[in-house]
């Protein structure tokens, strides 16, 4: 902490620094250096993540995907299908409907995707408190920005105004002595 962030703090939030939130604090460290907020959070996020998380990501985005559907359906079709000639030609099939072969696999597929899914989508959801924390922080900043901006424009103005009344006040007292040198000529 510097003096520059109880400045900040005491002007912009009105408060003093140590009352002040973490992310409070960090956008007022950032003005108070001039340096920017904003950073990609996404990149930071996938940077940090292990092996076993890009994986069930990939996973998760594969079997909600329409390819997975297709296959999916596809290899349900293939397998009632084999099932039925195997039937048809020789009278027994490996799996013989209602097919609990298959349903066991599809048991077992749901049992391992589900929790894997469920992973990435945790994952997912700590991204986007991240990324709203973030967009936070930076809509902050530029609110705060802009506050500055206003009182310097505000406090030009005032100046201004104070230039032109003495303009003008000068103006005044010029007029009126020529009025008086008009009035002694004449």
């Amino acid at each position: 902490m510097n003096q520059k962030e109880v400045e900040i703090s005491e002007k912009l939030f009105r408060t003093k620094y140590e009352q002040l939130g973490e992310q409070e604090k960090h956008v007022a460290h950032h003005l108070a250096e001039r340096t920017h907020i904003a950073r990609n959070v996404a990149q930071d996020f996938s940077e940090q993540q292990t092996f076993g998380q890009r994986l069930a990501d990939k996973v998760a985005a594969f079997g909600g995907s329409w390819t997975f559907i297709s296959i999916f359906a596809v290899v349900l079709v293939i397998w009632v299908l084999l099932n039925s000639f195997v039937l048809i030609r020789y009278s027994e099939s490996f799996d013989p409907y209602p097919y609990i072969l298959l349903n066991l696999f599809l048991s077992m597929l749901a049992a391992i995707q589900a929790p894997i899914i469920l992973m990435s989508q945790n994952r997912q959801a700590y991204k986007d408190r991240l990324s709203a924390e973030h967009d936070y922080e930076v809509d902050l900043k530029a609110e705060l920005e802009i506050m500055t901006l206003h009182e310097k424009i505000d406090l030009l103005r005032e100046k201004q105004w104070s230039e032109l009344i003495s303009i003008q006040q000068e103006q005044l007292s010029l007029l009126s002595q020529l009025i008086e040198d008009l009035k002694k000529n004449l």
